[in-house]
């Protein structure tokens, strides 16, 4: 429990940090003489330079650990920042946010799997990824309108140092607070056949392999693809709503207005208790009601409407990671949520790019609407546990209780 308290902590300031900049981040830009077109390209190439951390991140998790990451992630996303400040033409912005953007890819598969390996049942699981949205949704309701704020007052040199130092010194608490866990060995075991049952176990806790492995299911990442393209395309749209210093305090306030919704879905705990599938499903649906509600100029106030968003991301985050963990068989939980990554990377990179090219042809949020539509009726043929070869999560938590 102390592990994860720790973990909720820098989770906070992590977030905190890099939400801050979603809603100065495009101002920025755009004063150092990007257009729009090229704050797309640089918002996907932020996002596709993911894909090879996680790929790293999921071997590596599995084999190392999550504390050597988790430092190192924080600690070059803050140098980055710290250059960042000093920038003066939008090429040097893409290079660095590119490399920013390898660099934070192994903080979410890290983390994750570390919360995942700490539990010790299914409802326990669950309330640890509900947590981890809890912690994210606090962070990021308030992060947006205090880095607009921010910017507002010293600027954005000042800012971007005041962020990135701020991640350096996260990194170096983690280093000393956060614990790697350690297999434990068998007590006394009665028979050998005990002595297997029990290294079988402690692999399946700590992310080993044993026996046979369950199949990756992957029609179910055709749903955080299709979230994090929506996510992209709003990320690309508000900011540019308005760039002037009290645009960018409504556009904060805007950001935050979804992180609300999500939060207020977040605390209803007792839809834990509810099919991570359903819940997957369901919120997807009304996910993308809403962003055709938004592309159709449905007559209800846009603040509203971002509600909605928030509150339909609030069910799916959480419902995705239990899912995912179900499927995983009690093992590779850096590698599921290194793919889980690897597909948020995939769509995000796809949103902006998509949104900046085609905004002056179609509504950016039809495009979204699509996108969730497709990955709604896909969801359904995801291979279940009985097809896939009757092993679930239960090979983490055999004998636990």
């Amino acid at each position: 429990m102390k592990t994860a308290i720790w973990l909720y902590l820098f989770l906070f300031v992590a977030f905190f940090d890099l939400h801050a900049q979603y809603p100065i981040l495009t101002p920025f830009a755009i004063s150092i003489g990007a257009a729009p077109s090229f704050i797309g390209l640089m918002m996907g190439l932020y996002s596709i330079t993911h894909l090879p951390g996680n790929l790293i991140a999921g071997y590596g998790v599995d084999r190392y650990g999550s504390r050597l990451f988790i430092v190192f992630s924080l600690a070059a996303a803050g140098g980055i920042l710290l250059l960042q400040a000093m920038v003066t033409n939008p090429w040097q912005l893409l290079v660095l946010r590119s490399i920013s953007g390898f660099v934070l890819a192994f903080l979410s598969p890290a983390c994750m799997s570390l919360l995942a390996r700490i539990a010790t049942s299914q409802i326990r699981q669950r309330k640890l990824m509900a947590g981890n949205g809890l912690v994210h949704t606090v962070a990021s309701v308030i992060s947006p309108a205090v880095g607009a704020y921010l910017v507002a007052q010293i600027g954005f040199t000042t800012a971007f140092t005041v962020l990135g130092w701020i991640l350096i010194a996260t990194a170096a608490c983690a280093m000393f607070f956060i614990r790697e866990l350690v297999p434990q060995k068998a007590t006394a075991p009665a028979s050998k056949a005990l002595a297997t049952q029990a290294s079988a176990e402690a692999l399946g806790m700590r992310g080993g392999t044993a026996g046979p492995q369950p199949p990756v299911p992957w029609l179910i990442f055709a749903l955080p693809i299709a979230m994090s393209c929506a996510q992209g395309i709003l990320s690309f749209e508000l900011p540019l709503m308005s760039t002037t210093k009290e645009g960018m305090m409504t556009t904060g306030l805007l950001f935050s207005i979804v992180s609300l919704g999500a939060l207020f879905t977040l605390s209803m705990l007792f839809l834990n208790k509810l099919s991570p599938f359903l819940r997957s499903l369901w919120g997807a649906f009304l996910l993308a009601l809403t962003y055709f509600a938004i592309a159709a100029g449905v007559p209800l106030p846009f603040m509203v409407l971002l509600l909605f968003i928030g509150m339909a991301k609030g069910v799916i985050f959480p419902a995705l990671s239990s899912l995912l963990i179900e499927r995983s068989g009690g093992t590779r939980y850096g590698r599921m949520f290194s793919i889980l990554s690897i597909a948020f990377s995939i769509g995000a990179f796809m949103g902006p790019m998509l949104a900046g090219q085609l905004r002056e042809v179609i509504s950016p949020y039809y495009i979204a609407f699509l996108s969730l539509m497709i990955a709604v009726c896909v969801l359904p043929f995801y291979a279940s546990p009985t097809k896939a070869g009757g092993s679930s999560s239960s090979a983490h938590f055999s004998g636990t209780g």
